[in-house]
């Protein structure tokens, strides 16, 4: 089978239809990749990727905490229901939730020590995982990879049939 490392690893006899087309199909096989590394460590630990998100977007917000809303809007992945997320960590007394005296409307939303334990536990295996899934590359091409994905991430988006975001 010819073609390029990308189509004889999925299998696919038929050309891209564009080298656009091939490097989101690329991009995307690589975020799985990475994805599943990632998910390798944490789940183990009895959470998700996106619950390991929310404690280490709390973490760097100690001790202070964050407003629901900012939180999910830090997210790496949206996620639609912040909500049940943080009920989730709250059940396993990962987080802790107070409505704000000044603005009931408010939910303000803090790591535990729990969940800060949790996250020392978790780091070095991320680290490891981290270094495995990029470790092959040089600072010179790492740079190269963030300014590459930082463009991308930049452009204007074209969701839903043409709705701009």
């Amino acid at each position: 089978m010819s073609g390029s490392a990308l189509q004889r690893e999925i299998r696919q006899r038929k050309p891209f239809r564009s080298s656009t087309q091939e490097a989101v199909v690329g991009l995307l096989r690589t975020t799985d990749r990475v994805r599943r590394t990632l998910a390798g460590v944490v789940e183990p630990r009895g959470i998700t990727l996106q619950q390991y998100n929310v404690l280490r977007i709390l973490r760097g917000s100690r001790p202070a905490g964050l407003p629901t809303l900012e939180i999910a809007a830090r997210m790496v992945e949206h996620a639609p229901g912040i909500t049940r997320l943080l009920d989730r960590l709250e059940a396993k007394t990962l987080v802790r939730r107070r409505r704000r005296d000044d603005d009931r409307r408010q939910v303000m939303c803090r790591i535990t020590p729990v969940g800060l334990r949790l996250l020392a536990g978790l780091d070095p295996g991320l680290q490891r995982a981290d270094e495995s899934t990029l470790g092959m590359l040089s600072r010179r091409d790492l740079r190269r990879l963030i300014a590459l994905l930082d463009r991308i991430r930049a452009a204007p988006a074209i969701l839903n049939k043409g709705e701009e975001r």
